[in-house]
């Protein structure tokens, strides 16, 4: 995923409330999200190019999800898929804590990676950011550590503050926080190693290229009764819709 907002435990009715836009390459073949035939109690989307996934949930109340950190990579240099931490996570036992604890960080590309085992939710980076138990609070979390004052992530994380306060939050108003293709003007466009266009494409919020965009939008809406509902709209090069997929399920404390 490459922008996520969330909210932990600060709605009355919902303990997590998470919005979220994976960014990638159009041409990285991958499935969209669904429970896996070889663990059918992980519902997550599958990169069919490494293996992994970048959001993933389950049945016994495990979620996860991770963004690539911005940052020009090393040639020749290999490295482990940043997808394995979520699949890994998503299916194992162990807790939200010790799993981000013990990642071996220099594996790894930059990434964000946050988890909850349904008790507490956990971020860590390896560009600096050492695992951290996050108290309740609305966030934001972009290709930079958690909060960082990125304008899409700020105008993300404000209409998520103003949904929860209105009272407003659902599937729909969730998906119009991420359909926002607002780019920043060109004055204020940073500067760095990718082509213009690039760069100020990747300022909005949804991000529509040639090349590279965003492929799909989640929502996860999970309940403090246990119920979760996750949902995703696909989109094509244009940013055009093309598919979308619901799902719900009760969390299985067994």
């Amino acid at each position: 995923m490459c922008l996520i907002v969330f909210a932990w435990q600060s709605h009355p009715e919902y303990k997590l409330v998470l919005a979220a836009n994976r960014d990638e390459f159009h041409n990285r073949p991958s499935q969209p999200l669904h429970w896996w035939p070889d663990e059918p109690d992980v519902l997550a989307g599958r990169d069919l190019q490494a293996g992994g996934s970048w959001l993933a949930a389950h049945r016994r109340g495990r979620f996860v999800t991770v963004t690539n950190y911005r940052e020009q990579q090393t040639p020749g240099r290999k490295l482990s898929s940043r997808g394995e931490l979520v699949t890994d996570f998503v299916s194992s036992n162990r807790s939200a804590a010790d799993y981000a604890d013990a990642i071996t960080g220099n594996k790894y590309a930059g990434f964000n990676f946050l988890a909850t085992d349904d008790d507490e939710l956990w971020y860590v980076s390896n560009r600096g950011d050492k695992p951290t138990r996050l108290s309740a609070g609305v966030y934001g979390l972009a290709n930079a550590s958690i909060d960082t004052p990125w304008p899409k992530t700020v105008s993300s994380r404000t209409k998520l503050r103003a949904l929860i306060e209105s009272n407003t939050v659902n599937e729909t108003t969730l998906m119009q926080v991420m359909a926002d293709r607002t780019m920043s003007s060109v004055a204020d466009v940073d500067a760095g190693h990718l082509p213009f266009e690039l760069r100020r494409a990747l300022t909005a919020p949804f991000i529509v290229s040639p090349d590279y965009g965003t492929r799909c939008s989640t929502t996860v809406l999970w309940s403090h009764t246990g119920k979760v509902s996750l949902s995703e709209r696909r989109f094509d090069r244009e940013g055009k819709l093309h598919g979308e997929s619901r799902f719900s399920y009760s969390i299985d404390h067994a």
